[in-house]
Formats: C-alpha cells, sequence, structure tokens
C-alpha cells in the first residue's frame, strides 16, 4: 500500500479482498457546490468540543463536532443535499449523519475504527470531505501494518464496508504544514432501538 493521488481520475479501489472493501471517488460532488455546503455548514452548525480521557489525564479532543438523525426536521439543507449525492452513489438506508470540523492542522483524529456496536451489520459508512484536503492514513491492524496514505479533498467521497472495520484502523493526523478548515460528514446506518446492531438488512 502507499500514497494516493488526489488528481486521479474515476473510483479508486483501494482495498478488495477477504479483509473489506474501501473506495476513494474524488469528486462526487462539484468543487463549487462542495464549497457552498461547507460555507453554509462552518457558519449554521451548533459545533461543540469535548473532553476525553488519555495517559491518565483528560485532554480536550482535538476537533470540533456535531450530529444530527438524517430524519430530523431540522436538518440543516446543506446535509439533505450531500444525503442526496451520497443516496445516488452508495445504495445503503443511511439514518445518521456525523460531523467532524478540523479546524486547522493540529485538528485529528486517532487511528480508529468504527464502533460496531453502533453500525448494522453489513452497512457501509460513507465519508464526504468538504473544505481543505486532509490526509487519511488507513491501516491494517496485522502485520505487516501495510498502510494507505490518503489525501482527501473536497468533494471527494470514501466509501469503507463493515468488514474492512475488523480489520483496519483510520485516522486524520495532525499536520506542520498550515491547513484550512475540513469538514468530514459520516453517513451511516445506526441500529434501531431495542433491536441488535448484528441485524442483518432485509434484503431488497
Amino acid at each position: 500500500m502507499g500514497q494516493f493521488s488526489l488528481f486521479a481520475a474515476g473510483p479508486q479501489v483501494l482495498i478488495d479482498d477477504a479483509s473489506g472493501r474501501v473506495v476513494h471517488t474524488p469528486g462526487l460532488v462539484p468543487a463549487a457546490t462542495a464549497q457552498a455546503w461547507f460555507a453554509q455548514l462552518l457558519e449554521g452548525i451548533a459545533w461543540r468540543g469535548g473532553r476525553r480521557l488519555m495517559y491518565e489525564r483528560e485532554v480536550d479532543v482535538p476537533r470540533l463536532r456535531a450530529h444530527f438523525d438524517l430524519d430530523d426536521p431540522a436538518l440543516p439543507a446543506p446535509l439533505h443535499e450531500a444525503l442526496a449525492a451520497v443516496r445516488a452513489a452508495v445504495d445503503a438506508p443511511f439514518t445518521s449523519v456525523g460531523l467532524n470540523l478540523y479546524r486547522d492542522e493540529h485538528d485529528s483524529v486517532a487511528p480508529h475504527n468504527d464502533k460496531l456496536e453502533d453500525l448494522v451489520r453489513g452497512q457501509p459508512i460513507a465519508l464526504l470531505s468538504l473544505g481543505a484536503t486532509r490526509e487519511m492514513v488507513i491501516r491494517a491492524k496485522r502485520p505487516p501494518r501495510r498502510a494507505l496514505h490518503l489525501d482527501l479533498e473536497a468533494g471527494s467521497l470514501l466509501l469503507m464496508d463493515y468488514a474492512s472495520q475488523f480489520h483496519y484502523d483510520h485516522g486524520i493526523p495532525k499536520q506542520r504544514a498550515p491547513m484550512g478548515p475540513r469538514i468530514s460528514l459520516a453517513f451511516r446506518v445506526r441500529p434501531v432501538a431495542g433491536r441488535p446492531a448484528t441485524t442483518p438488512p432485509a434484503a431488497g
């Protein structure tokens, strides 16, 4: 695994084997549309911070966050439009969107996999990027720990299937060079209350 260029055209199949499937699609959303959504969400969302324990002390989460259920009547218009674009490309019944705001090069998210108890079995995770281009590192959990270094530019979609969460971590590292703000929209299929997340989706 290695570095993938943001200038490659069309969907890029990064992983497609027994360990899962990961596909990057540059330019899913036109640049002008991605910029309009970014500006509206940056100013219009009630972003919140957070605290977490790290090395036995409490520290600030190095990014801002927000979350919406997709059936929320108050869902902002850019998220309605982004959902339509993602659903046109991905056949999945997404029910929620998590937003992360990386304010500059100092914001990040540590390597992790999505919590499987928060996902319906077999359903993918779709990440739509807005704003500044940031590097994502996707790394195998087991030796030889091969890694992908992927530039996620505005309007691009990264699709990770359910199986990939068992075998790979993904994260956004801090950068040394100055970076503008970036917003990530993470579309997921959450389990219905009272129904286990491992319930297979109905065929259709």
